[in-house]
């Protein structure tokens, strides 16, 4: 089941922007967080989140990209077809080869 985005791109990144604009105004980085998070109008924990995911994107915390996520799934989705595939032409070719020696034998 695909979670629905209740917030558009443009306002992830404007939330991650003032989440780091005002980042050093706070004590820490889950005080400004909480602060920012009810003028967005979502839960802290979902900003959190969004600002981590923007750090990992842009190499400040280690961690897996957006894009390399992405193209993990692409990959593992590519190899679930082509293993579709090679089932397929493997069921084909025993068929062929069955109905090869069917006909030699009737020969």
């Amino acid at each position: 089941m695909k979670k629905s985005n209740k917030f558009s791109p443009e306002v992830r990144e404007r939330a991650v922007r003032l989440v780091q604009e005002h980042r050093g105004e706070y004590p820490s980085l889950w005080a400004a967080v909480e602060s920012i998070a009810p003028k967005i109008g979502c839960v802290p924990q979902t900003l959190l989140e969004w600002v981590k995911r923007q750090e990992i994107d842009a190499g400040v915390r280690g961690g897996v990209t957006t894009a390399e996520a992405q193209r993990v799934k692409d990959l593992e989705r590519e190899v679930k077809e082509l293993r579709r595939a090679n089932e397929i032409l493997k069921l084909a070719s025993a068929f062929f080869a069955q109905a090869e020696l069917d006909r030699r034998l009737k020969s």
